[in-house]
């Protein structure tokens, strides 16, 4: 007798050639992450067609150091259910022609849901400053942004604190937000900005290269949140804006104003990890 077993897939992508990780029409140009995972899926000679539900959604350029989605996984009949090491393997081998790879699989309850059982999301955003975007290495290309030649740091740090703890986040909220309704208080567990390197060695004699981590942790986030904030901290270490400033946007809800070039484009953007309690990624397979 068929059996139907849902998994939960931890998977990354490097964002720069794909529409985003929600999937989107076959015959559009730039496809999206979940589509070629699907692609990868119905390879596997399964039941049905396999729908894999996606955690955290990315948009177009946006990078992935691990995601996360289930799938409900129904084999032929007299087929055992997949192990998580060989559905790794088999989804990786028809994954091979792309940059995404499926880190890990769980079996999980089927009552388990990727976006909603995920206790907390966190993001890293990559900037670089002593550098001209047109001067970046090969390798740093699309992996973050050139944004300044120094920053006040001790500023960033103040406005970084004024953005912790559960605040209604409608001044970063993107204006053509494709989910208006959705509630815009958050909490924000986590608002960093460290000192960082290089992916890989960089001339050593241009002493003012210097890259930087921006880290945000929150269970959720409103559309394009992370990217306005990373765009507001820069803001305030050039001077631009004020600590003081960043508290009132966020306490009117105004909605912040930001030139083109201190936008924060999507090349630097990384979600890091999606979090689950212990006890959602344990289950006893025996009785399932």
């Amino acid at each position: 007798m068929a059996c139907k077993v849902r998994y939960l897939l931890f998977f990354q992508y490097y964002g720069t050639k794909y529409s985003g990780v929600m999937r989107v029409p076959a015959s559009q140009a730039v496809l999206g992450v979940q589509n070629y995972l699907e692609m990868a899926l119905q390879k596997l000679q399964t039941i049905g067609t396999p729908t894999i539900y996606i955690s955290s959604r990315t948009d177009s350029g946006v990078h992935a150091l691990c995601n996360s989605a289930h799938v409900d996984i129904e084999r032929l009949p007299g087929k055992h259910p997949f192990s998580e090491a060989v559905l790794v393997q088999a989804l990786n081998f028809h994954l091979k022609p792309e940059r995404i790879s499926v880190l890990k699989a769980i079996r999980v309850s089927n009552d388990f849901h990727a976006r909603y059982n995920a206790l907390s999301r966190t993001y890293v955003y990559r900037l670089v400053t002593g550098y001209g975007h047109q001067n970046l290495p090969v390798f740093e290309r699309n992996m973050c942004w050139a944004a300044s030649e120094s920053f006040d740091l001790e500023k960033i740090h103040e406005a970084a604190q004024i953005l912790l703890g559960t605040h209604d986040f409608s001044a970063f909220r993107s204006i053509n937000s494709e989910t208006p309704f959705k509630s815009p208080i958050k909490t924000l567990e986590q608002a960093d900005f460290t000192p960082s390197s290089s992916l890989l060695p960089i001339d050593s004699q241009n002493s003012d290269v210097q890259f930087w981590n921006v880290t945000f942790k929150s269970n959720s986030f409103v559309y394009k949140q992370v990217r306005r904030m990373t765009s507001a901290l820069v803001a305030v270490g050039l001077g631009l804006l004020t600590p003081q400033q960043i508290k009132f946007h966020l306490e009117t809800g105004e909605q912040m104003n930001y030139s083109r070039s201190l936008m924060a484009p999507p090349d630097g953007l990384f979600l890091k990890e999606v979090k689950y309690a212990e006890t959602d990624l344990k289950m006893d397979k025996a009785s399932s």
